[in-house]
């Protein structure tokens, strides 16, 4: 009687196979591997290398598709004797199965089931195959019928090894865990290639029973493991099963795929700059849009390596001067492209997932070649101009700024040339005072840098880098200087929209701060003649110190690519006697040496509007030296006095044109003054001098006080000749003089 009812059982899922039964055609073998898509973007450099891997699909999680080539033989093996021992001999239904199941059930006996590893992946392609969300509940008889006949359907159009391969890269296996490459790298940290007798029997158990406790999947994977004939490999089982299943929490609490990337991929080459490109491309795409699975970033592999291993190692050397972090960003000059990225020192950092090389620091001395530049540009300084290094006092409105240099020693008077060189603070900040806070600002912010502040916020200590710049920023900066003063956006990737350069700079002042930057000599006064900042082949370069040595840059271009490298710490804590020759040169010099092992780096040609000229300093001063110039303000001799970049012809020092004036309503406008000063006179020509205000006279002599009126006036120097020598406009704003009073502060503001 049971025996009929077996037969009977067979013959009606025989017959039932053979109906037309109500499912979806299923894809070909072509096309599901065609629609996979990983739930990771994966980052490339320029030639197809992956340097990131970055989460984009919080739902479940996949990894690339896997061939069966690529597939360990245990795991192969384990699969097919634990769910489909016949899968290579039957034709989708395995009827021996079926059978041996139905007997069972008569009996009440627990057994294998008869549903094989094709039908099973028919349930995985067809939505309406796959079980009931309700816990407990099985497939239902027609969703049965429909994996037979879907199975049927694959093993006619698929090959065997297409439907394991297909099988491998859809089953889930525990958790959000689909498919067996983001099952092998989450648990075990491999590649599926490498997976041993254990580690695959432990993965087939989990295809059963994907939620159940380390115990029980330990023992199913030690019955797996004996029917694959290495019994000892049982010994351990559930304590190794324990580990393994802890490491899927892990990472689905971490949520990025480069920590589930297997040995040693663990620290993928750039995943600060994979974390960017994702977040550019899903702003681009949209809210609902995919983010394409591939971008191709402009990176270059090998100098991102080097660039890694380079900050790592000289990190290490400082050891005990507490310091543990880094970035470092390499551009190309003509292009933009990004070559490398490293947003921190990895697994010496405090907080590696940080992006230091986005992350706002103070930039120290690194803004001077800025300021120098726009100084040189406005005529204000040449490169032979001599500054006063000696300590200066500066009212403020909070009392007096009073800048000092590096070593707290002074050297008297400089040129611009060893001042810029040298680093030296006080010259630095003079300059400021010719060329004004809200000017240097708005050049600052036209390069790009990120100051969120007013130039009068900064004040003066902006000239000695108080503003909070990023390493990506000030890079790009530089570059500018290298294109001779033409600013543009850096790119990152392949499809980023080409934005022609603006010029920001004169090529001529951008081409004397570079002759400047590269002269070693002139910089020996504080770094001496042999420091990582000289190389054998043409490159110009700072460094930068901020407050109490928390942050440490050195930035510079070669004729072909500009290097920054920022060294700290994340928390923002001061360092130990590290300074920027001594933290991050190194570093930019391994780079300089990397990029131009193959390839020569040349001084650039002087643009039009620059000439050279042999120039000596009285009293020696300085030695003697050819001199870059811009055309119209060559000396041929220097003494103090006489170093005016307009070579002795009277101008207004200052205010700076441009410059706007705020009335204090608190006190009485008869007490308030701003006072003009000229440079280029002394002695008898300064009492020959006069200014003029609005076209009325103002005064004579080389400095002159103003009462200040509301409103914007056009300030004159006039030589004793009369001819206008020079010409600013400024801006007064604030409190207005009462009507009854307007007369006579008129009559005031002209004496």
């Amino acid at each position: 009687m049971k025996r009929l009812a077996v037969s009977s059982l067979c013959m009606v899922a025989v017959t039932l196979s053979s109906m037309a039964l109500p499912a979806h055609a299923l894809p070909s073998f072509t096309q599901v591997r065609a629609d996979w898509r990983s739930t990771d973007v994966v980052i490339t450099d320029r030639n197809g290398e992956t340097v990131a891997r970055v989460r984009d699909d919080f739902r479940v999680r996949r990894g690339d598709w896997v061939t069966l080539a690529e597939t360990s033989p245990a795991l192969r093996t384990a699969i097919v004797l634990s769910e489909d021992k016949r899968f290579y001999a039957h034709s989708g239904v395995d009827w021996q199965g079926v059978a041996a199941a139905a007997w069972a059930n008569l009996w009440n006996t627990r057994t294998r089931g008869a549903s094989t590893l094709t039908m099973q992946l028919a349930g995985l392609l067809d939505e309406d195959l796959r079980k009931p969300a309700s816990a407990g509940e099985g497939r239902s008889v027609t969703q049965k019928l429909g994996q037979a006949a879907g199975a049927a359907s694959l093993e006619r159009s698929w090959g065997k090894d297409q439907i394991l391969e297909a099988y491998l890269n859809l089953v889930p296996f525990r958790g959000e865990l689909v498919g067996l490459s983001a099952m092998s790298q989450a648990l075990f940290g491999k590649f599926p290639e490498g997976l041993d007798a254990r580690e695959s029997a432990l993965a087939v158990a989990l295809v059963r029973a994907p939620n159940a406790r380390a115990a029980q999947v330990a023992r199913r994977a030690c019955g797996i493991l004996r029917e694959m004939r290495v019994p000892r490999e049982c010994e351990g089982l559930e304590g190794f099963a324990q580990l393994a299943l802890l490491r899927t929490g892990s990472v689905a609490q971490r949520g990025t795929a480069a920590s589930a990337l297997p040995g040693h991929l663990a620290q993928p080459l750039a995943p600060h700059l994979g974390r960017m490109l994702v977040s550019q491309a899903r702003a681009q795409a949209g809210p609902n849009a995919p983010v394409p699975p591939y971008l191709r970033s402009r990176l270059d592999a090998g100098l991102q390596r080097v660039a890694v291993a380079s900050l790592q190692r000289h990190l290490r050397e400082l050891a005990g001067r507490h310091v543990e972090d880094g970035a470092v960003v390499v551009i190309d000059n003509a292009s933009g492209d990004v070559l490398a990225y490293v947003g921190s020192s990895g697994e010496l950092s405090g907080a590696a997932q940080v992006d230091h090389a986005q992350a706002l620091r103070q930039a120290g001395s690194t803004l001077k070649p800025f300021l120098y530049e726009q100084a040189v540009e406005e005529r204000r300084l040449t490169a032979a101009s001599l500054l006063d290094d000696r300590p200066v006092n500066l009212p403020v409105g909070g009392g007096l700024y009073v800048p000092q240099n590096y070593d707290h020693r002074y050297a008297g008077w400089v040129s611009t040339r060893a001042a810029l060189a040298a680093s030296l603070n006080v010259p630095a900040v003079r300059t400021l005072v010719m060329v004004t806070p809200h000017r240097f600002h708005k050049r600052l912010v036209a390069l790009g840098l990120p100051l969120t502040e007013a130039g009068d916020y900064y004040g003066y200590s902006l000239a000695l880098g108080s503003a909070d710049v990023s390493l990506l920023a000030l890079t790009n900066a530089y570059r500018a200087l290298a294109n001779g003063g033409r600013y543009g956006p850096v790119r990152m990737r392949d499809g980023m929209a080409s934005v022609p350069p603006t010029a920001v700079m004169s090529p001529a002042a951008s081409h004397v701060i570079g002759d400047i930057l590269s002269d070693r000599h002139a910089r020996a006064r504080t770094f001496g003649l042999d420091s990582p900042l000289t190389t054998r082949f043409w490159t110009a370069v700072k460094t930068g110190t901020s407050k109490d040595m928390r942050d440490n840059w050195c930035i510079g271009w070669s004729q072909r690519y500009t290097v920054g490298v920022w060294v700290g710490n994340a928390s923002g804590a001061s360092m130990h006697d590290v300074s920027g020759v001594s933290g991050a040169a190194p570093v930019w010099h391994d780079l300089m040496e990397a990029l131009h092992r193959s390839q020569p780096s040349v001084a650039p040609a002087a643009p039009a509007g620059v000439e050279r000229v042999a120039l000596t300093f009285s009293d020696d001063l300085e030695p003697a030296r050819e001199e870059v110039f811009l055309a119209g303000t060559a000396l041929a001799r220097v003494s103090v006095g006489t170093s005016s970049a307009r070579s002795g012809v009277p101008a207004i020092a200052n205010p700076a044109d441009g410059t706007i004036f705020a009335l204090d309503p608190d006190m009485p406008p008869s007490a308030q003054r701003v006072w003009f000063h000229a440079e280029g006179v002394s002695g008898q020509t300064a009492r020959m001098v006069s200014w003029r205000m609005d076209g009325k006279p103002l005064g004579r002599g080389g400095e002159v006080a103003w009462l200040p009126w509301p409103g914007r006036h056009q300030v004159e120097l006039l030589d004793a000749a009369g001819k206008v020598v020079h010409r600013i406009g400024i801006e007064v704003r604030g409190a207005v003089v009462t009507p009854g009073k307007t007369e006579k502060a008129r009559e005031s503001a002209r004496r």
